[in-house]
């Protein structure tokens, strides 16, 4: 039964995104701590020091007012999201880019690494520019987030990890 339902939440989040990004143009993203399908290593997750990866963000539109970035696990449903300026195209690792930030799967608002309860789970690191500014406030939950980018997606990227806990 859980596996079901886990299918069906991962369903219907891909389901909106695909609605958020109709027509939308292509950013990337990349880290220098992984490449594209790769490993995270340890130092970005719950077993090493649980910081964030150095992110670069390109293909940025001029028309873009807000930028979105979204840690999705779609293997163990949960996220973070950062509402950040447009004119980031870099976070330094380790630190927190300026923005309104949402809640994570760990009830904190900031960066919250990896950290399956078991197996190789999947990391996407994502970012949305947006034709407007959001009004979220800080703490704001996921689903917020959703509906008030629905519609409003120019261009978006992603850039998948792969992190499984030793035991």
């Amino acid at each position: 039964m859980q596996k079901a339902i886990l299918a069906g939440a991962s369903a219907i989040l891909l389901a909106a995104i695909a609605t958020f990004a109709a027509g939308g143009a292509k950013m990337k993203i990349t880290s220098s701590a992984f490449q594209q399908g790769g490993n995270i290593p340890s130092k970005f997750t719950c077993d090493g020091a649980n910081t964030s990866p150095a992110l670069q963000i390109s293909g940025i539109l001029a028309e873009a007012k807000t930028l979105v970035l979204i840690v999705d696990d779609p293997d163990a449903p949960s996220g973070l999201f950062t509402h950040i300026s447009p004119q980031t195209s870099t976070v330094a690792e380790g630190s927190t880019p300026k923005g309104v930030h949402g809640t994570n799967d760990f009830g904190k608002s900031g960066y919250g690494g990896p950290c399956p309860p078991s197996g190789m789970h999947r990391y996407y690191f994502k970012i949305f520019a947006l034709d407007r500014e959001l009004d979220l406030p800080a703490g704001a939950k996921r689903g917020q987030l959703d509906a008030a980018m629905k519609g409003h997606v120019v261009a978006q990227g992603e850039l998948m990890g792969r992190y499984a806990r030793k035991k």
